[in-house]
């Protein structure tokens, strides 16, 4: 699924890279180019400003109703009927939202602290930003909060 998200939703848009959707978002924009931009990209709106989607040319939008993530994450989810697909987790670069790649370990071994090169045996790299990812323990424990409570509450994760 594409989005749009507003300046208001940095994080559920990053949130949502990391599920594996594909997300424009821009912290400086104004209102008439972000839904220009999903209008044009064909993108889904993600917003807080009921203002913005009043507009006569925000024709698919969300209104998102929380401030809580999970409750954003699940918003988004149930009104789109998305489902979180694990094979999808962390496929996206969260700086600048393009699919990553994997590389080889011994690729990026001067590219990330020794502990990390020592205890992880995947990494991708995005090939816009040139970033290097890895899967860090804090972000795993993060996603299982998220994923977890979805899951028991409405059943959105795929096995």
């Amino acid at each position: 699924m594409r989005f749009a998200a507003d300046c208001m939703l940095g994080t559920l848009a990053k949130w949502l890279i990391i599920l594996g959707h594909d997300v424009a978002y821009f912290p400086r924009i104004e209102d008439g180019d972000l839904v220009a931009l999903a209008r044009r990209e064909e993108r889904t709106l993600l917003t807080r400003d009921r203002r913005l989607v009043q507009r006569r040319d925000a024709r698919d939008h969300i209104l998102i109703a929380s401030q809580d993530l999970r409750e954003q994450v699940r918003q988004v989810l149930q009104e789109r009927r998305l489902r979180i697909r694990k094979d999808r987790l962390f496929r996206r670069c969260i700086k600048c939202n393009r699919p990553t790649r994997a590389v080889p370990r011994v690729s990026v071994r001067a590219e990330v602290p020794p502990y990390v090169y020592r205890t992880r045996r995947r990494f991708t790299r995005c090939p816009g930003c040139r970033q290097v990812f890895w899967r860090a323990t804090h972000v795993s424990r993060m996603l299982a909060d998220l994923t977890g409570r979805l899951a028991i509450t409405k059943g959105f994760v795929d096995k």
